[in-house]
């Protein structure tokens, strides 16, 4: 994990771990956040990846500072990718967190 990633990992863990049905893995060679078994946020090359709902990417993807999630080069729908400059500030932050564990409160709990 690079040193952006490790550090944006810091900001995210304590504006997520109180959430009902909060857990972490180690995915991407990174640290992926979860609610209720559901992948929900996670850095991703000093960006963001948040998931969202899929039929609202169109409009998320037009949203200020928001790239597609291409991992393996294909666009990922339901995600989107939140450049740095799109989260400097903890309200930034937070509030792309919050749009995130909303949706994903929606989605069936995994196992």
């Amino acid at each position: 994990m690079n040193k952006a990633d490790e550090f944006l990992v810091t900001r995210i863990r304590p504006l997520i771990k109180r959430r009902l049905g909060y857990s972490e893995k180690k995915m991407f060679g990174g640290i992926c956040f979860f609610i209720n078994g559901n992948m929900c946020v996670g850095p991703w090359k000093g960006s963001l990846i948040v998931r969202l709902d899929k039929s609202q990417h169109d409009a998320t993807q037009a949203e200020l500072h928001v790239q597609p999630m291409d991992i393996t080069g294909k666009v990922m729908k339901g995600w989107a990718r939140i450049e740095p400059d799109g989260i400097q500030s903890d309200e930034q932050l937070q509030a792309w967190i919050d749009r995130a564990v909303r949706f994903v409160h929606t989605l069936p709990a995994k196992g």
